[in-house]
């Protein structure tokens, strides 16, 4: 399968910076309520925040070897993240008051879907196969969750829980693959892909799908 890359690379920086910034919103905020159900100080809550941020992110940037990383180029999200952990028990209880256990697994599904196909988007511009670029879609969008897990000294979600998630991803990333080599819009493309991942994770939720063992 051959992806035409040259329009990929012309038309999606501005689209893929804002669903990267969509993305690392609903990750962080994630981070800081696990890290407070830990009872983590500022300095710990920063590290597990910053990891699920930017962990995914960053470790696609170094298996692409793409400089500079996100986080350095845009240090204004690093500040930000500083700023809801220095705030994280205010961040707690607002959102532990306007958010149901619903809602944040909506903004998860949100981040999974946006990091899933801007990593794979990348990873075609890049020159990669389809599919690598798939494996990088999925590196993106589950590696900050995985740190995240480890510096809580949990096991790793999508180890211990059979519900679909990377399987999401990769279906998803498929998808966004196979319209771009149908030679959708670029917008389309991406807004498909995203979405239909979006759409498999929270109807895994909502019905209960597990992965046979």
């Amino acid at each position: 399968m051959v992806v035409p890359v040259d329009i990929l690379a012309s038309q999606l920086p501005l689209i893929l910076h804002a669903m990267e910034v969509i993305g690392i919103l609903a990750f962080a905020v994630s981070g800081v309520l696990d890290a407070r159900r830990h009872q983590f100080d500022v300095v710990g809550t920063f590290v597990v925040a910053f990891g699920t941020a930017f962990g995914g992110g960053t470790l696609r940037d170094v298996l692409l070897d793409r400089r500079p990383f996100y986080w350095v180029e845009h240090e204004g999200y690093v500040m930000m993240i500083f700023a809801m952990s220095v705030g994280a028990a205010v961040v707690f209880r607002l959102v532990r008051r306007v958010a149901s256990e619903r809602t944040l697994v909506v903004a998860d599904a949100i981040g999974l879907g946006l990091f899933s196909v801007t990593g794979t988007s990348l990873a075609l511009v890049a020159g990669m196969t389809p599919l690598v670029a798939v494996m990088m879609g999925i590196i993106s969008a589950v590696a900050g969750g995985v740190l995240r897990d480890v510096l809580c000294n949990e096991v790793p979600m999508i180890m211990r829980d059979r519900s679909p998630y990377a399987t999401c991803s990769f279906i998803g990333c498929w998808i966004y693959i196979g319209l771009t080599w149908w030679q959708a819009q670029p917008e389309v493309g991406l807004l498909v892909g995203a979405l239909s991942i979006m759409l498999m994770r929270l109807l895994s939720y909502e019905f209960g799908w597990k992965l046979p063992n």
